[in-house]
């Protein structure tokens, strides 16, 4: 088994001055630190004081991660792999799940050779001579829909996902043309970009299809509250969104397990950005919401199985943290508009160091999240010039 490696990072933005904590791979900052945007928002590091917590309120029973093409049991009936990632976040947990004669798959990993190579290892070693019935994904992201149709189609088993996360995977599929290139340009305009910055933003987010060249056709539809009977133990589906539009957490209670996909991550904080085929949503209030309804649903001693790091106890504990640092981010958005100010405005005021201009459009999406989500609370005004860029003012009360 490969120890879990710190100073991953998927997003390719990196605060200034992170520190490594030792033996738990989570960065701090001296201060507020940044949550850090990925293209079609893959997971990022919270580099924030909430870290400084995260040690004594997390507990991770393994220390230790399955290599590539291996599986380890981590909860009754369930087993875990992990994936290559082409990232500088090198991986992705994935899982497999006893299911009577047969196993059911949730999440896939990134369309990649090496991705396939370690599936065949686990197919010919690790399955104990029984098929694949199902396969389940979390959400739409490529690292976790990727290889979604390749095993479909290698094993006839049919893809089970909610209908806005399989609706929003077929639709970047299909996405080749220069008309969402243009929207994408528009975008970074209205958030505050230079033409030369805006055009790299349009061209650099037209990649889905190199994590995942094709998606199934056809699916079975989950939901929020749905139980589903996987090798005799019944899995709840709760809905986590923000993140994604509707990612799919499974919740065991007679285990007490929570597969978490990218809801909830122990040592780096779920992406939470605006899209740009969205380009007015208020993703922050629907992650904070769900966040607290997820809570609800958890007993505390709950053992979380997110996609990224290691499994861990603490399942309030991290919940808590995440949303108290959105808060924490939000005091810094309200600080920062006392004059008018465009998501380009706060990218040195919620990120460390200079960005290049990938880094710039990584980062520009989490700004927004936390501006818009300002503005629908009233806390913020919002005005679009008359050079097209959208600028806030805090609106004092």
């Amino acid at each position: 088994m490969a120890a879990e490696r710190p100073g991953t990072l998927k997003s390719r933005i990196y605060s200034l001055g992170l520190a490594l904590l030792p033996d738990t791979g989570a960065f701090l900052t001296g201060g507020r630190g940044a949550c850090l945007a990925f293209l079609h928002g893959p997971p990022c590091r919270v580099n924030s004081d909430t870290g400084l917590h995260m040690l004594d309120t997390l507990q991770f029973p393994v220390a230790a991660a399955p290599a590539p093409g291996e599986t380890i049991a981590i909860a009754p009936g369930v087993r875990w792999l992990r994936m290559p990632l082409p990232f500088a976040l090198n991986h992705i947990n994935l899982w497999l799940l006893e299911d009577g004669p047969a196993w059911t798959i949730v999440d896939c990993g990134y369309a990649l050779p090496d991705t396939k190579e370690a599936w065949e290892r686990i197919f010919a070693q690790g399955l104990d001579g029984r098929p694949v019935r199902r396969i389940i994904v979390t959400h739409y992201h490529p690292d976790h829909m990727g290889l979604a149709d390749w095993l479909s189609q290698r094993w006839e088993a049919p893809l089970w996902t909610t209908e806005k996360e399989w609706l929003h995977a077929r639709m970047f599929s299909q996405d080749t043309g220069e008309v969402s290139a243009a929207s994408r340009r528009l975008f970074a305009h209205r958030a505050g970009l230079d033409e030369e910055a805006s055009t790299i933003f349009g061209e650099r987010q037209g990649n889905y299809r190199r994590g995942v060249p094709s998606v199934p056709p056809t699916y079975h539809r989950v939901s929020q509250g749905m139980d589903i009977e996987i090798g005799g133990r019944t899995w709840r589906v709760l809905i986590g969104e923000g993140h994604a539009p509707e990612l799919a957490c499974l919740y065991c209670a007679e285990t007490g397990v929570l597969i978490a996909g990218d809801q909830i991550l122990p040592r780096i904080s779920p992406n939470v950005s605006v899209q740009t085929h969205e380009p007015d949503g208020d993703p922050l209030a629907r992650f904070l919401a769900s966040l607290a309804k997820i809570r609800d649903a958890l007993p505390p001693e709950t053992l979380v199985l997110p996609s990224h790091n290691l499994p861990f106890y603490g399942a309030h504990h991290r919940i808590d943290e995440l949303i108290s640092h959105h808060h924490q981010r939000c005091d810094q958005v309200i600080a920062a508009c006392t004059e008018p100010r465009s998501g380009a405005d706060l990218l040195p005021v919620l990120f460390r160091r200079m960005l290049d201009r990938h880094q710039t459009g990584f980062a520009l999406g989490e700004a927004l999240a936390h501006l818009h989500y300002l503005a629908a609370q009233g806390t913020l005004s919002r005005t679009c010039g008359e050079d097209g860029v959208n600028r806030f003012l805090y609106s004092a009360a």
